[in-house]
């Protein structure tokens, strides 16, 4: 496969998984989010959760952030391949950490997190989902 198939598929993959991390949390809050929440008391502690998931996300840009540097060292040589898949291993793996606030937010949706709560634990995974984009070196 050529380097270039390689990465349209690595850009196709994020904004798969970009809209896999928001629309679960659009859907429920345009089906749901009028309704009266189950246990409105768990609201604060489900947003503050979703807050706190964020740093799930530290280790894996880390190992993310590894694997970018070695695809670079890899360059044009035989490794190259095995770089480009540990690359996308690590980004699959950092996009499951940078949607939790969303998916947590989507939870909290049955339980009352107040609309601007939404919409922040949204950008605060739009944001962490931002790192993982390929960098302009390599596309």
């Amino acid at each position: 496969m050529k380097r270039s198939e390689v990465r349209q598929r690595l850009m196709l993959a994020w904004w798969r998984h970009l809209a896999l991390c928001l629309v679960p949390l659009l859907v429920l809050s345009l089906a749901f989010g009028r309704n009266q929440p189950m246990l409105s008391f768990l609201g604060l502690p489900i947003f503050i959760g979703g807050l706190a998931s964020l740093f799930v996300s530290l280790p894996l840009f880390n190992a993310y952030k590894r694997a970018l540097m070695a695809l670079a060292n890899a360059l044009d040589s035989e490794a190259e391949p095995a770089a480009w898949i540990e690359l996308a291993s690590r980004q699959r793996l950092g996009f499951v950490g940078a949607g939790l606030p969303a998916w947590i937010g989507a939870i909290g949706v049955f339980f009352g997190v107040a609309a601007v709560g939404l919409v922040l634990l949204a950008l605060a995974s739009a944001t962490v989902m931002l790192l993982y984009r390929l960098p302009r070196q390599l596309q």
